[in-house]
């Protein structure tokens, strides 16, 4: 999909990534070789010009030479509020120096040590020059104080200029986006279980307990309410904006048309009105009575939130709206997904669904179809239709094991080019490498659940990293 699609559509700003930055080496050794905290301090400046690179907010808190300089440290970046602290061990240092950092935070610590070069010039070198290439030395120290403490271990080691290393330490900032966004989420649920779905039933407390996120109970009234206050202008403004983004088929009705875009100017106040991150909404209704009316009205203007970031999908499906919002953050869009068919000719699962859209994983202008019926649920309008890019996807779903604990379960696979139906749905067809029954096999045996993030790219490994800074299970079919 072009950018120029999907520039008509202002995107969520949230609070940004705050990663905590502190460098550190053993003061006893300025003295004893005055070249050698100049040089480690140029590491450190070359580091945080790295980070400050990154799409975050970097609190770099400078160098720490010992123990009371490292409490000092703590304290500062407890008062931060950081979603990763990154320790750069520069050269040997005690793990007295950094445990309360990682201890009085209570945030994620990543470890990192990056040598000046490839190697050392064996020949030339002293004992001074030796020790920058010491970062290593105290990262099995730091590892065992760490796990006697009950705290979380991750590292990086490598050399500063080597891409390799920065793009594992990439992963974790990744991670921390994720992090970041579930910590300050605002999930908005609005409506009712669909009826029988016993899979998509969630625990609310669970999601403020395990990311820290908030749960906004909201009934469709809230939206009725909205809908009433929209005006003719603000409906033609977004028919016009429809128009823009949307290849319109003949087959939309224009008062259906014009409900789906008066809902949707309502879902833009509603989502404001309440500061949601994500909206995870479903309303039976009967007989065309005006609740069923809006539930039906929504795809319009949910796909066009989940454009902006603001993933918003059906079903009350309140678990798959934040794997959403963990893939939008990262930048792989994230597309409401279930099984459909299998292909066993072209080796592919076929998946989609009906509803709202990620319009930024379309391999094209998306397009609105009008039905006269959205399978399995009441009422009737426009629905969004699109084949996903073909290229790399990874999915994600968040689980729920039987002691209630979250999980992240992943799986990575390739969209093939091929038939595809032409029923208001988004469809993709996904190579997983192996028989597509087999895979489906292994994929319902993680609980995985009725629905999950389909996002572009191989994302498996931040999806890993997210899970360890979030404190949940991760499991890749």
């Amino acid at each position: 999909m072009t950018s120029n699609t999907l520039s008509p559509l202002p995107s969520k700003i949230r609070r940004k990534t705050r990663i905590g930055l502190v460098a550190g080496g053993l003061g006893t050794y300025w003295p004893q070789f005055p070249g050698l905290l100049p040089q480690l301090e140029e590491s450190s400046r070359f580091v945080s010009a790295r980070f400050a690179e990154m799409d975050a907010e970097v609190i770099d808190i400078g160098f720490i030479s010992d123990a009371r300089e490292g409490a000092a440290a703590a304290e500062r970046l407890r008062m931060a509020d950081c979603d990763l602290i990154v320790l750069f061990l520069t050269t040997y240092l005690t793990s007295s120096m950094v445990l309360p950092i990682a201890q009085r935070s209570r945030t994620p610590v990543l470890v990192i040590d990056l040598q000046p070069t490839e190697k050392m010039d064996h020949v030339a070198f002293d004992t001074g020059m030796w020790l920058a290439y010491c970062g290593q030395c105290p990262v099995p120290e730091v590892g065992n104080v760490f796990r006697r403490a009950g705290i979380p271990f991750r590292s990086v080691s490598g050399h500063l200029r080597q891409e390799a290393a920065w793009e594992r330490i990439s992963v974790w900032v990744r991670a921390a986006h994720i992090r970041a966004s579930l910590r300050h989420a605002r999930h908005g649920l609005m409506g009712h279980l669909y009826p029988g779905m016993l899979d998509v039933s969630t625990d609310l407390t669970l999601l403020s307990t395990t990311f820290g996120s908030h749960v906004e109970v909201l009934e469709f009234d809230d939206l009725r309410q909205r809908v009433d206050r929209v005006t003719e202008p603000q409906v033609a403004e977004r028919v016009a904006l429809a128009r823009e983004v949307f290849t319109v088929d003949d087959t939309v009705d224009a008062e259906d048309f014009a409900w789906g875009a008066r809902v949707s100017v309502a879902l833009d106040s509603l989502v404001e009105d309440f500061d949601l991150d994500t909206l995870a909404y479903y309303h039976r209704g009967l007989d065309g009575e005006l609740h069923e009316r809006l539930g039906a009205g929504m795809i319009l203007g949910a796909s066009l939130l989940t454009a902006r970031g603001i993933p918003t999908t059906g079903e009350y499906e309140l678990r798959t709206t934040v794997a959403q919002l963990a893939t939008q953050v990262i930048g792989a869009g994230g597309s409401f997904t279930e099984i459909q068919a299998l292909n066993f000719e072209d080796n592919v699962v076929e998946m989609g669904h009906d509803g709202p859209a990620h319009l930024a994983v379309s391999s094209q202008e998306p397009l609105l179809r009008g039905l006269g019926v959205f399978h399995g649920k009441r009422g009737w309008g426009v629905s969004v239709e699109f084949d996903v890019h073909p290229g790399h996807v990874t999915l994600l779903g968040l689980g729920q094991d039987r002691d209630g604990s979250l999980v992240f379960v992943a799986s990575e696979g390739v969209v093939r080019p091929g038939p595809l139906l032409s029923i208001g749905n988004t469809t993709s067809r996904v190579d997983f490498d192996r028989d597509p029954g087999v895979w489906v096999d292994e994929w319902s045996g993680t609980g995985v659940g009725h629905h999950w993030s389909l996002s572009i790219g191989h994302h498996a490994n931040d999806y890993r990293a997210a899970a360890n800074l979030l404190g949940i299970d991760f499991t890749q079919i």
